[in-house]
């Protein structure tokens, strides 16, 4: 038996006492980071005001329900994480964090989010939140993610939710601008997973994950990562033309989109070897930062806007 395995036999046993870092781990800070910035982008994007104090507190809520549903995956999915090269350092499969401890600190956490988003902001947010919660964590993680290859495309929309959650908290209403917002996210989320899938499929097919560069293989993942790609191009320019956004977003996104657009043909052609890994490699990263520009750039208009109003 491995030093893992056997690590992980007395978590799941309950024998693991976890440091107050092993929890924050089970947050996972980074995914956080990201539907901040995003939650963010969308309240400081949509009409109304929210005082700067309530604001605060609801992107603390949103950021607390992203992290009560990473805890919840990994409570769920401690079995294939323990396989994966990825993921087996984790404070579960690690032995750090008993199963059942992530259970109950991913349920109060969710529960704690949930309630603190309805009291500063509104329940329209609250239940958005709620949803999201639950979609990812039940709908993605315990049905979609070893189901079907289709699982981060319809599981997608679990990341797709926080800048409408945002918007909502803000307005207390759901437009079409948040639905563009929501729908960046959701077309950006094949391509970018797909991506890392690709050079990680030994990982997936072990964990037996069905991802789909291992069911329907790794040309067909290529083609599909390359058609996301450009279908994400003119979703990426929608809140431009939605008039949300203006010429300075419109150019930066439709740069920043070619660009995706370069790196995806790149992994489509390059086929064999490390040159196809590193191709996949250079996509994943290029669609983080694809992401992050489109956000900042609303993030940086709205904030200029608003200080402009301030001035009149």
């Amino acid at each position: 038996m491995s030093d893992i395995t056997a690590r992980y036999d007395d978590a799941a046993a309950g024998l693991a006492t976890g440091a107050p870092g092993d929890f924050v781990a089970l947050l996972k800070p980074r995914v956080m980071s990201l539907v901040i910035f995003t939650a963010f982008a969308g309240l400081v994007a949509a009409p109304g005001h929210l005082n700067p104090v309530l604001a605060f507190a609801s992107l603390l809520a949103i950021a607390v329900g992203a992290g009560a549903s990473g805890a919840l995956n990994m409570w769920w999915d401690a079995d294939i994480d323990a396989i994966m090269s990825r993921t087996r350092g984790r404070p579960i499969p690690s032995g750090r964090v008993a199963p059942r401890e992530a259970l109950a600190f991913g349920m109060v956490l969710s529960v704690f989010a949930v309630f603190t988003l309805g009291v500063a902001a509104n329940w329209l947010a609250a239940g958005l939140l709620a949803f999201t919660i639950f979609f990812y964590a039940v709908v993605y993680t315990m049905w979609l993610k070893r189901w079907t290859p289709q699982n981060i495309v319809i599981g997608g929309a679990a990341g797709a939710f926080p800048p409408m959650i945002g918007w909502a908290a803000a307005s207390g209403q759901i437009s079409a601008a948040s639905i563009a917002l929501f729908c960046i996210i959701f077309f950006w989320t094949p391509p970018h997973f797909w991506a890392l899938a690709l050079f990680k499929q030994t990982d997936y097919g072990r964990a037996g994950v069905p991802m789909m560069p291992n069911v329907k293989g790794a040309d067909h993942t290529r083609f599909l990562i390359l058609a996301y790609s450009i279908l994400l191009a003119p979703i990426a320019l929608s809140p431009a033309f939605l008039g949300l956004e203006g010429k300075l977003y419109a150019g930066i996104a439709a740069i920043s989109s070619a660009i995706m657009i370069y790196f995806a043909v790149k992994v489509y052609r390059t086929r064999q070897g490390k040159e196809a890994d590193k191709a996949a490699g250079q996509l994943f990263g290029y669609s983080i930062l694809h992401l992050f520009l489109l956000f900042a750039v609303i993030v940086a208009e709205r904030g200029v806007g608003a200080v402009l109003g301030h001035l009149q």
